[in-house]
């Protein structure tokens, strides 16, 4: 593991999987899930952070588009009363960018193997910005009524594109429960980013399929992260063996808001 430091309205939203613990202090915890996974992608990260008292909510991310999903999200976010730290993985972290900005509530950005896109980039411009990346050739298309595609992983190369680091049965469930992603999100231009007013973390696995490391690695020194974690060996769905480790990280940034806020 490499770990680097910088200085640097309310909805019938409920459908999204909430469950909360009775901790008043604590900052809720937002998850994001990305492409390809759902929201049961962190039952690993939220069984440990509901043990130690923290309120979580993990979204069911609509990935329709950039900022329909955005004015999903600022909507669960709206009906989060007190500090909130949000959770990004893989598109979920497009989402979380555009969502967070302007909301004094979001106290921390932390980047899980996600994007943390500039004003007008795209996921699929991130992802191509360096080499390694091998996510293309393992999609397949189902068509929409509107003309449009909704993607998938072929079941028999996710394990391989998506979750090396899982076990068979894991990365096997994973496949078969996946939520596409309609293809025209990925080449959407993001709004303005969070990122530049949130303080974030980042946590990415060095053979990341999806989105090459070198990718991550321009993305959190761009955004300044106040600390970036590089797992040796981690896939794109590097949260679900890691669950502790990101825990550890979200566990820094509260602590982190905390300090700024001079408890």
């Amino acid at each position: 593991m490499l770990e680097r430091s910088g200085d640097s309205g309310r909805t019938t939203a409920r459908t999204t999987m909430s469950i909360t613990a009775t901790s008043p202090t604590r900052p809720t915890i937002v998850l994001v899930h990305g492409a390809f996974a759902e929201s049961s992608s962190w039952s690993g990260l939220i069984a440990i952070l509901l043990r130690e008292g923290y309120p979580v909510i993990a979204v069911a991310n609509p990935l329709r588009g950039v900022r329909l999903d955005a004015d999903y999200l600022r909507a669960v976010l709206d009906d989060v009363s007190g500090q909130i730290i949000l959770v990004g993985h893989s598109y979920g972290g497009t989402v979380i960018t555009n969502a967070a900005t302007g909301n004094a509530d979001v106290r921390a950005l932390v980047y899980i193997g996600g994007f943390a896109p500039d004003a007008g980039e795209t996921a699929a411009e991130l992802a191509g910005r360096y080499e390694g990346g091998t996510l293309g050739d393992t999609l397949t298309a189902v068509a929409l009524p509107d003309g449009g595609n909704d993607l998938y992983i072929v079941q028999g190369k996710y394990r391989a594109q998506f979750a090396a680091d899982s076990s068979e049965a894991d990365a096997a469930l994973m496949a078969a429960t996946q939520r596409p992603i309609v293809e025209a999100a990925l080449n959407e231009p993001s709004g303005e980013p969070a990122w530049k007013s949130i303080p974030s973390w980042f946590l990415f696995g060095s053979d990341d399929r999806n989105i090459p490391a070198a990718s991550h690695r321009f993305m959190a020194d761009r955004a300044g992260a106040r600390k970036t974690v590089e797992l040796q060996g981690g896939s794109h769905s590097v949260a679900v063996p890691e669950a502790a480790t990101v825990a550890d990280l979200i566990r820094e940034a509260v602590a982190a808001v905390a300090h700024d806020d001079g408890a």
